[in-house]
């Protein structure tokens, strides 16, 4: 397993990427964002303002690490649990919460940001991004997709048909696995006899790497080698970000019904963000100064996203049918002219 940045936030300087003390505090700044918004997310779906939400604590590393290694031009190709990596990829927060609100104009991005909608059905999203990727080969683009998925969409087929695609079409693929030891309530132990997920890639014919899910720097490094790989016509390769979910897999989940109070503990201590934390402060990029600066900015940041959030106006029935086809099919249209009769039906009787 690929380790530069150990849990006491010690460092392997032999490994450590040249990154700008500017960048490195921005990085985790964006981290700090996610963690204190995901906190606001679980709270506002409490409260009754926002539907099921599925919380990204813990998360944080294996989701902005990869994702550094991205240029503007390349594609993001989320599930639904990568609020630091879409965050970093330039997509408004207020957005992220409106799509967990129940509206579809959530998914709505800036013309030149390279994410797509979350997906909810189990490793879809898999396959999409292979498409894109062979999609970008065909036309000489010189851009990456990276996908994200989860140890238990490795059990999906579209896992499988992804990766074999990739393989054979050497499309420009990053496929990063958030390895969090959980498919719900389902151990990775009952996902795979395999000893690692990243020894799959052996099988398609693509390089696979197993890498500590909470080293922000290691991930980086490893995303960067990948994606370049890529961008230089090598192929595809498998990342597996060996992570651990701190919350509940969504707002209807309880992880105390097959978790133990000592396993979520121990994973505690290997905490992203504490561990990236000590590595600035001994870097003397950071202090308790700047750490009680930060929580206040990303708290006037996250209230302005909810407020926009929920002053949104309410979706509207076509916002069901609007976001599938550039042009819209007549029958789909005739779905929607039926739709309406019901509702307006229901709402006379």
């Amino acid at each position: 397993m690929l380790q530069i940045l150990d849990p006491e936030g010690n460092v392997n300087d032999e490994l450590e990427p040249p990154l700008e003390d500017e960048y490195l505090t921005k990085v985790y700044r964006t981290m700090v964002l996610a963690r204190v918004a995901d906190k606001r997310a679980v709270t506002l779906q409490r409260q009754g303002k926002m539907g099921a939400y599925p919380p990204t604590q813990g998360q944080e590393a294996s989701q902005l690490g990869p994702t550094l290694a991205l240029r503007q031009e390349d594609w993001l190709v989320q599930g639904y649990r990568e609020m630091a990596a879409v965050l970093w990829k330039g997509v408004p927060l207020w957005r992220l919460f409106l799509f967990w609100m129940g509206n579809e104009e959530g998914t709505i991005y800036p013309e030149n940001v390279r994410v797509t909608p979350p997906v909810v059905p189990v490793g879809d999203q898999v396959t999409h991004a292979v498409g894109i990727s062979y999609a970008s080969k065909l036309r000489v683009e010189d851009s990456v997709s990276m996908v994200y998925f989860g140890d238990g969409g490795s059990s999906e087929g579209a896992f499988h048909e992804g990766l074999n695609f990739a393989g054979v079409l050497k499309t420009p693929t990053v496929f990063v696995c958030q390895n969090n030891q959980y498919a719900i309530s389902v151990p990775r132990k009952f996902q795979t006899a395999s000893e690692t997920i990243a020894q799959k890639a052996v099988a398609y014919g693509l390089p696979g790497i197993q890498v500590d899910g909470n080293d922000l720097l290691a991930l980086y490094v490893a995303a960067n080698e990948a994606v370049e790989r890529a961008r230089n016509g090598e192929g595809p390769t498998l990342i597996e970000a060996y992570t651990y979910r701190l919350g509940d897999h969504t707002t209807s989940d309880d992880a105390r019904r097959y978790r133990s109070e000592e396993e979520v503990e121990k994973w505690e201590k290997k905490d992203p963000l504490k561990r990236f934390r000590i590595y600035l402060e001994k870097k003397d990029l950071w202090s308790e100064e700047e750490e009680e600066k930060i929580q206040d900015e990303v708290k006037n940041t996250i209230d302005e996203a909810v407020e926009k959030a929920l002053s949104h106006p309410e979706p509207r029935i076509e916002n069901v049918f609007e976001y599938t086809y550039k042009e819209v099919p007549p029958y789909v249209n005739e779905q929607l002219e039926f739709l309406k009769k019901e509702l307006d039906l229901e709402v006379e009787q």
